[in-house]
């Protein structure tokens, strides 16, 4: 059992696309169904409640469990272990947003949190942290249940996004970059890959050379949320129904 705590891992490396990782992906994405298709259920307050709270509580221990396990093997660092990755941060976003039901937060994690969690489920960046390891177990689990806790806002409580949504989380998720840009600076880190490319495979491969890649990036951000918001295009010309934050 202590061979999947061990910082120094010393399990075989993750392998994207591996028959693992494949697997927990269509749980993922199974889980996901499963919400609409159990929709009518979702949406009776006790179980919507019920859902709400063990999602948010999940997300809480496991996020809490990851940093105290860094902590135990002596190997936390303010230069990689602070939640400033966007798909680290959506994490503690989605507990508060199921916690509180806000739909303000909701506008935001729709396009942040998906787009984030999706593109750091597809390439991880996880090293010897290969299945069943516990960074491998609390990677997916945080970032699965933040796309999940989106998810869920839309099919228990008929949260809906809007295209202004989409361009003020671009205008957000840019002004976020500045700020870590800055605290990396500070802190001699590499917070959202803004100062080079991680080690390992990842799209970011694909999209040229510091600095241009943040340019590709920013491109590949929009295009990523306007796939996301297919499901709730509306014909010009029709009026749009933005929900307020109260509970339907």
């Amino acid at each position: 059992m202590k061979t999947y705590f061990q910082f120094h891992s010393k399990l075989e490396p993750f392998r994207a696309f591996s028959k693992e990782h494949l697997m927990t992906m269509a749980i993922i994405f199974i889980l996901g169904i499963l919400l609409f298709v159990m929709r009518k259920k979702l949406m009776e307050d006790g179980t919507r409640r019920f859902f709400r709270i063990f999602l948010a509580f999940l997300l809480l221990i496991f996020d809490v469990w990851q940093h105290l396990w860094l902590l135990t093997e002596d190997e936390w660092s303010a230069k990689r272990d602070l939640q400033l990755h966007l798909s680290d941060l959506v994490v503690i976003l989605a507990i508060v947003m199921l916690m509180t039901k806000s739909y303000k937060l909701f506008q935001f994690m729709y396009f942040a949190g998906i787009g984030s969690s999706i593109q750091a489920i597809l390439t991880p960046n996880l090293g010897r942290y290969s299945f069943p390891h516990f960074q491998y177990i609390e990677f997916f689990v945080s970032h699965g249940g933040a796309v999940i806790a989106c998810l869920f806002m839309v099919a228990a409580f008929n949260y809906r996004p809007t295209l202004r949504d989409l361009w003020v989380t671009v205008l957000i998720v840019n002004l976020y970059a500045a700020c870590v840009f800055f605290l990396n600076k500070l802190l001699g880190s590499n917070y959202l890959y803004i100062m080079e490319k991680p080690k390992t495979a990842s799209l970011l491969d694909y999209l040229g050379p510091w600095p241009w890649y943040l340019l590709s990036m920013e491109i590949v951000m929009i295009v990523s949320f306007y796939i996301l918001y297919i499901p709730f295009w509306k014909k010009r010309g029709d009026s749009s129904s933005v929900l307020s934050g109260e509970l339907p």
